[in-house]
């Protein structure tokens, strides 16, 4: 494989936004234009999703406020998924509702237990405009449902309650006391 085809090859790996940043509980804007700073972006999403080892990004995470993801994530069988999403829209998220491990780049060295569908599908267009709809089971449903909350201002601590919520703030404080020293 070429060097230039692997994703985020060309890209530059940018600091990630931490929770607690506006960026992250701000709704993403549409794109409108897909020239070469959106597939500038991509590529500095994958940079950034592999250098910090995730399975998906979304553009908020650095700080740029446009509905763009990007995903390297396998599915409950071992299945790669590899891509991205401009402009997405969640049309489907149904099936069981599985409560699973869930991290995020953005909270790093913390996850909880979180409740998705084991079925989501995407719509949305790729870097160069085409439409594309992506379909996920499992472990990359989760990954679908993730990012497309991230686009929406919601992180998944929103979507914990009770004893979960609570357990997982405290480990964010202590975790931001001790980026602080």
């Amino acid at each position: 494989m070429r060097q230039s085809s692997i994703p985020g090859a060309r890209g530059r790996v940018r600091p990630l936004t931490l929770l607690g940043d506006p960026a992250l509980v701000t709704p993403c804007a549409e794109v409108t234009d897909f020239g070469p700073e959106l597939a500038r972006l991509v590529e500095d999403l994958f940079a950034t999703m592999y250098a910090a080892r995730g399975v998906g990004l979304a553009a908020n995470q650095v700080g740029e406020g446009v509905r763009v993801f990007v995903y390297d994530c396998p599915d409950d069988e071992d299945v790669r998924h590899l891509g991205h999403v401009v402009n997405p829209r969640l049309v489907e998220a149904d099936g069981i509702r599985l409560r699973g491990p869930e991290g995020c780049l953005s909270l790093p060295g913390l996850e909880a237990g979180t409740e998705r569908y084991d079925h989501a599908v995407v719509e949305g267009f790729t870097v160069t405009g085409e439409p594309v709809t992506v379909h996920g089971t499992g472990f990359f449903a989760r990954c679908l449902q993730h990012e497309c909350d991230h686009l929406e201002g919601v992180v998944y601590a929103d979507r914990l309650t009770g004893w979960r919520r609570r357990r997982l703030l405290r480990q964010v404080g202590r975790a931001s006391r001790r980026r602080e020293r």
